[in-house]
């Protein structure tokens, strides 16, 4: 009887492997493959090597997911050619005791954990024999995966950067701000697995989920509905209002990794606190790791359409307050994400950029997730197609409809705005730090023919008076921000193009507000009698709002909306204008002491300046940065900071990543938060 063929060791050979498959990030502790490309692995058997003639070798590849009872698995049989249609094996090279082996698994695999075992045959016997195991990943390089991704630039940009800028603030005043997505940071792979282990899904049936886990749009949609924790054990729970007592205030967050490391090691309990941006981002983090092409999106002038009527009403009461009666909203800005891939599962055409917003607004299907959406539907007003498509074509096309609540709680239509919904869609330029405009891509021009016909084609609304050039306007004018700690000036210009005097009240109000668009606390107010305007005469009146008033009522991200309203005594007339304005932050300072190599410490010394007229106490600074450093907390220096003195902080990290690396820090303290700074540093790899 022939001697059994046996096998001594394998060697999956992960640097090779995932260096050739675009996951060297992930380092090479275990093999990361992408699917639909070839990889090599060496068979060493004990007291001899294969013989073709003699042995047979087939292998099974099983899905490795703890709470699938049966098994899942593929078994084939070791041929002569490599195909790349299904699983196989073919060897590459056959000397002595050592088998190379070349294999491919299909582009439209299903992701996850696996097992591979060989069984060798000899004369009817048959051994089986554990090779170890790897993740799979989706293939944005591969052309026959669902997600491929034609451009070089942007696999490099949407999937293998792992640290980025998102945009905030307001439509007059755009921010960007660092974010560390650490997709390849240590674990955060394994626990973006977890995150789809963890879904309703899985846990209600896990064969059927694992079955369906090639399929991109099943698994985003998965995603959409775990970063959120609403009705599962997702990883974030939202809060917007002003308490955070309990938890982390969103934007004290710098990037995921702390987020999702805190979630796994919890036990899969949710993270205190999210908001829009930090879902979408975390987003970001666990779709880029899986490999699906993503990128953070943000709208300003964002609608909620809770009627799902394409109309957004505000009011506002005879004191020019802007009024939180209503279930619609408008936010000054709202954070999405968009993910490549195609649309099997719709008609032809709808490919390419899918809207996907895990921020949990309204439920889709019975849970809190929106999307996959077609943004080739969105622009086109094909909002028949799933899913969710009508409630994102209401976010950037919405019309806002202006109310007046008299004192009796009456109510009176002042005004349409069709141009105010969906202004400055951002995302990060591709290579660059800088903020790329997508809204061509999801309409067209405001005001032009297209736009109205989709509109009309998406909607039932289509015969509402729309706003028309009148003799009698307003307008605001204020300076897009002003510094913490400052007061600032807003003006209106009141016009009169008709032929006759108009005798009007007009009122001012400020208030600062939450960036979901919902008024906080009043922080200043002017009401003027009998405001006469002459016949073709443009009038100008000039309103302060004092830091002493807003200081106390700022909320997170230190935006106020000013309020005028003009009401004309004789026809009742009213008109209506409001503007936002940022209340600024100082930047921090960073610089870098030393050379900056792998592995060679670093030292990052941070100043800030107080701003304020009052001292600042309780500061704390927080570090970070993907391949240079973990969250770093650090007490300030000084337990005060005195007006307008400046202090300086030292950080040491050792970067374990070479390449250009962006270092984030924040500063919090009893009266001033949000305080960030980023710094690109270029790491010279270890020689």
């Amino acid at each position: 009887m022939a001697q059994a063929l046996e096998v001594a060791s394998t060697d999956l050979q992960f640097q090779v492997n995932n260096t050739a498959h675009n996951t060297a990030d992930f380092g090479f502790k275990k093999l990361i493959l992408r699917r639909g490309s070839r990889f090599t692995i060496i068979v060493n058997f004990t007291s001899r090597g294969y013989k073709p003639q003699s042995d047979q070798i087939s292998f099974i590849v099983e899905t490795v997911l703890e709470s699938l009872g049966a098994s899942d698995k593929v078994e084939f049989q070791l041929s002569s050619s490599l195909s790349s249609n299904s699983w196989n094996a073919v060897p590459e090279k056959n000397v002595g005791s050592q088998l190379t082996l070349s294999m491919c698994s299909p582009p439209t695999s299903k992701i996850g954990r696996f097992s591979l075992k060989m069984v060798c045959t000899t004369q009817g016997h048959s051994r089986q024999f554990q090779l170890g195991e790897f993740i799979l990943l989706f293939n944005p390089w591969c052309s026959d995966d669902s997600v491929f991704l034609p451009s070089e630039d942007q696999c490099k940009e949407y999937v293998l950067n792992d640290l980025g800028l998102i945009f905030l603030g307001s439509s007059k005043y755009i921010e960007s701000r660092g974010w560390n997505f650490g997709q390849f940071e240590d674990r955060i792979l394994d626990i973006c697995l977890k995150v789809l282990d963890n879904s309703n899904q899985c846990l209600e049936n896990p064969k059927e989920d694992c079955s369906k886990r090639g399929d991109p749009t099943y698994v985003s949609r998965i995603v959409s509905a775990m970063v959120n924790s609403n009705d599962d054990k997702g990883i974030l729970v939202g809060n917007w209002g002003s308490s955070f007592s309990d938890g982390v205030s969103p934007t004290s967050w710098n990037g995921s990794v702390s987020i999702l490391r805190r979630w796994n090691d919890s036990g899969f309990n949710a993270v205190r606190y999210g908001q829009c941006w930090v879902f979408a981002a975390v987003a970001v983090t666990v779709l880029r790791s899986l490999g699906i092409p993503t990128r953070h999106i943000t709208n300003f002038n964002s609608a909620h359409d809770k009627e799902q009527d394409l109309r957004i009403d505000s009011f506002s009461d005879v004191r020019g307050r802007t009024l939180n009666i209503t279930k619609d909203s408008i936010w000054n800005f709202h954070c999405w994400v968009e993910c490549w891939m195609k649309r099997p599962d719709l008609k032809q055409g709808f490919e390419g950029w899918q809207v996907l917003d895990p921020t949990p607004q309204e439920r889709s299907d019975g849970i809190f997730c929106c999307g996959p959406s077609s943004l080739k539907a969105i622009k086109n007003g094909d909002v028949d197609l799933k899913f969710d498509t009508p409630f994102v074509f209401a976010e950037v096309n919405a019309d806002v409809v202006s109310w007046l609540v008299n004192a009796d709680g009456t109510k009176r239509k002042i005004g349409i705005n069709s141009n105010l919904i969906g202004q400055y869609i951002s995302t990060k330029a591709v290579g660059r730090d800088e903020r790329e405009d997508v809204t061509h891509n999801y309409k067209y021009p405001e005001g032009s023919e297209e736009e109205r016909n989709v509109y009309r084609k998406a909607n039932m609304t289509a015969n509402m008076p729309r706003e028309e050039n009148e003799p009698f306007t307003i307008k605001m004018n204020a300076k897009r921000s002003c510094m913490n700690g400052s007061d600032f000036e807003a003006s209106v210009v009141v016009t009169n193009g008709s032929s006759v005097k108009k005798d009007c009240r007009l009122l001012f109000c400020a208030q600062t507000t939450t960036y979901n668009g919902r008024p906080h606390g009043e922080c200043g107010w002017k009401d003027l009698d009998h405001f006469i305007i002459e016949p073709q005469e443009a009038k100008t009146e000039r309103f302060q709002v004092r830091y002493a008033d807003y200081n106390k009522s700022l909320v997170d991200h230190n935006q106020i909306c000013v309020t005028a309203l003009v009401i004309e005594y004789d026809s009742n007339e009213v008109l209506v204008a409001k503007k936002v304005i940022t209340i600024q932050n100082p930047e921090l300072q960073i610089k870098i002491i030393g050379e900056p190599v792998q592995y060679r410490e670093l030292v990052a010394e941070i100043s800030l300046t107080n701003p304020l007229p009052n001292d600042l106490c309780n500061g704390i600074f927080l570090v970070e940065g993907a391949g240079l450093t973990d969250e770093q907390r650090l007490p300030c220096p000084v337990q005060t900071i005195k007006p307008h003195q400046e202090v300086k902080l030292r950080a040491k990290f050792s970067p374990h990543k070479a390449g250009q690396r962006k270092l984030l820090a924040q500063f919090n303290c009893d009266r001033l938060s949000n305080v960030k700074g980023c710094k690109n540093v270029i790491i010279i790899p270890h020689q």
